[in-house]
């Protein structure tokens, strides 16, 4: 395939950035999205130039490094897929890519299509954790978990942190994001312990940061996991219950 990529250069935090076109030529259909840019890079090196910096770690659709803004669409065409996970069959030979970061106040841009989700960080930091010491390691049978609640929970823990669901909304809004880790420590026995100060924590460390829901939905559809956005509902209902109870607890 022969392809012409239109790629945000930018030297740094800083500095203004703008588009550089470049020629890719001989790409194989089987290479992924990322395998495509590295090819592009060597090329770069050879010629004495700056290589495209952008993130990608496990290249298996689990890390979350690797989101770009592909023609428009967080992590591209393909829905419930990530860019690592995304392969250049799924576009045409002569066509026209444009590649993008994340465009979020929330997510500065380092270089290039890397930028700075600390933010999201800050959000788990909050409370994206269980600290009830448990001691040894249970029987596996010893804490009955209702089955629907443990696919529920299993389904909020497939996200993988990426900022799709930033991306592609309107407002920048983190909620899918944060309903997400909320629900599946919520969701489990182990998790009642702190539910309603991990919630009323994580829900205001967000709201620092990033925009509010309108219920766009768009967060659903970048996804690259499928998350539904019940889990913000589930969410906004635990928060709701966390600001009576939390005061109560304290008084």
């Amino acid at each position: 395939m022969n392809l012409t990529l239109q790629v945000w250069r930018q030297p740094g935090p800083q500095a203004e950035g703008h588009f550089v076109t470049y020629e890719a030529s001989g790409i194989s259909t089987d290479a992924s999205f990322l395998e495509m840019l590295d090819i592009v890079n060597e090329r770069l090196i050879e010629a004495g130039e700056e290589p495209i910096v952008f993130e990608s770690d496990c290249r298996e659709g689990i890390c979350g490094t690797c989101g770009l803004m592909i023609n428009g669409q967080a992590h591209g065409p393909q829905k419930g897929t990530a860019t690592c996970q995304l392969h250049m069959r799924s576009f045409s030979d002569g066509d026209h890519i444009v590649i993008e970061p994340w465009r979020a106040t929330s997510f500065p841009v380092l270089r290039d299509l890397a930028v700075d989700r600390r933010a999201m960080d800050a959000i788990i930091a909050s409370g994206g954790y269980i600290s009830v010491n448990t001691g040894a390691a249970p029987d596996a049978n010893l804490t009955p978990v209702p089955k629907e609640a443990a696919d529920t929970a299993f389904d909020a823990a497939a996200c993988i942190g990426c900022g799709a669901c930033v991306a592609a909304c309107p407002n920048s809004a983190a909620q899918l994001f944060t309903a997400a880790k909320v629900q599946h420590l919520n969701l489990l026995p182990q998790g009642q312990a702190q539910r309603w100060a991990r919630t009323e924590a994580m829900v205001e460390t967000m709201e620092e940061f990033f925009g509010s829901c309108t219920n766009h939905g768009e967060c659903e559809e970048a996804c690259p996991k499928e998350i539904p956005i019940d889990f913000i509902a589930w969410t906004n209902r635990d928060y709701i219950k966390a600001k009576v109870k939390n005061r109560k607890l304290a008084g």
